[in-house]
């Protein structure tokens, strides 16, 4: 599918101090991590992969084609480089993945047969449940 090593090479990434509440550990600490992966320059994936992914992140992607991932969750900068890499990972093998076309079965006859049985035996039903017609 594509080379991990090579991608995880591709990365850049940048600590910038976490939001939130914290005191004085969050004013002097940068454990927030950024991820950034330039799509359109990647040496990884080939055209076609290039092109799915355009499509399949088209909302997550900057105007310059840049993929931006954020992690704060832990106070470990590298517990939260750990983190974002491996959302990083799930969301491009997500991406790759061609769904398989829809292959619509054909009804048996037998189904067929049993249903319209069935409606002609609560036409009759409720047919009975009418006064009767005399002339």
């Amino acid at each position: 599918m594509f080379n991990k090593e090579v991608l995880l090479q591709e990365l850049t990434f940048k600590s910038v101090r976490s939001s939130g509440a914290g005191g004085q550990h969050v004013n002097k600490v940068a454990s927030k991590v950024e991820l950034q992966f330039d799509l359109s320059n990647s040496i990884v994936f080939n055209e076609e992969q290039k092109e799915r992914l355009q499509n399949k992140l088209h909302h997550r992607l900057t105007k310059d084609g840049m993929l931006v991932l954020k992690c704060d969750e832990s106070r470990s900068q590298h517990k939260n480089k750990d983190l974002v890499i491996k959302r990083f990972l799930v969301i491009i093998t997500s991406s790759l993945i061609i769904p398989k076309k829809r292959i619509p079965t054909k009804i048996p006859k037998s189904v067929i047969k049993k249903r319209l049985k069935n409606k002609r035996n609560r036409s009759e039903k409720k047919a009975n449940r009418k006064k009767p017609n005399i002339d």
